[in-house]
């Protein structure tokens, strides 16, 4: 399949390390950025770009995705990822098990009929692209409630949204936040991608990303939309969100601390 490419544009990427994280998480949200960037100097796809900048985040312990997943209430992994294009294309896993990193399942589910699978239809289809099962210790820290995420433009114009995340710890078996789902946890279009971050069930009945989307279209101004988006909650509801544009930086917002860092 061939696509009108348009201008060629600037390639920027930006990445969060989870809301409620702080400065000294932010070595593995820099690494995550450089690893993107790498990609994306070298002429490789946004989509590239954003897994190699997910994959660096899902194999830091300290961060709240892949390796450092939480444990559920049975003491079990499991593990959400999603991507979304500006073309139009979407896939995301939610609560597989054995795969440290979902990022990679999530992806060959872009050019599918089917966008999403879960529990163990995700891990069947993970087993058919020859993704290895591996048993995910997991985190045994007391908290949860974030994600990691990177937002990416190539030098197409294409856009891509890519997050992973771990969950919450203690929360039941099956439990699924907003990180895999459209319009929540993330959104893209040819306009912008938006990643949220957070307590998931309070960013899914907002529909945040979605949203964040919407007033960005009618303001043209990045910051305010992602303020306006961290707005909408109250003090005690951890969230935060990154953000890029067709051009321009990346830009990122949170009530709390949030680790994130952009490269033009």
């Amino acid at each position: 399949m061939t696509r009108d490419v348009g201008p060629i544009s600037s390639p920027a990427i930006v990445c969060h390390g989870g809301a409620g994280h702080g400065a000294k998480d932010q070595p593995g949200v820099d690494a995550a950025v450089e690893a993107g960037w790498e990609k994306l100097q070298s002429g490789s796809s946004a989509i590239d770009a954003a897994i190699a900048a997910i994959l660096i985040m899902e194999d830091d312990p300290v961060l709240n995705a892949g390796t450092g997943g939480r444990i559920r209430a049975d003491g079990s992994v499991q593990l959400d990822a999603a991507l979304m294009t500006s073309d139009g294309r979407y896939g995301a896993v939610t609560c597989i098990e054995y795969t440290k990193n979902p990022i990679l399942v999530a992806a060959k589910l872009l050019d599918k009929k089917i966008n999403m699978l879960a529990g163990r239809g995700a891990r069947d289809f993970a087993d058919s692209i020859g993704v290895p099962r591996i048993a995910v210790k997991g985190s045994e820290k007391p908290s949860g409630n974030d994600t990691v995420g990177a937002i990416v433009r190539d030098s197409t114009g294409l856009i891509v949204v890519a997050s992973s995340t771990g969950g919450c710890t203690g929360r039941p078996a099956g439990r699924v936040g907003d990180t895999p789902l459209i319009g929540a946890g993330l959104w893209c279009d040819e306009n912008i991608g938006v990643a949220a971050t957070g307590i998931g069930e309070a960013i899914t009945l907002k529909m945040s990303s979605i949203r964040i989307a919407d007033k960005f279209s009618n303001c043209n101004e990045i910051q305010v939309a992602l303020e306006w988006g961290v707005s909408q909650f109250k003090s005690d509801i951890e969230v935060g969100f990154i953000a890029l544009a067709k051009d321009g930086e990346g830009v990122g917002a949170a009530n709390t601390a949030m680790p994130w860092s952009t490269m033009t």
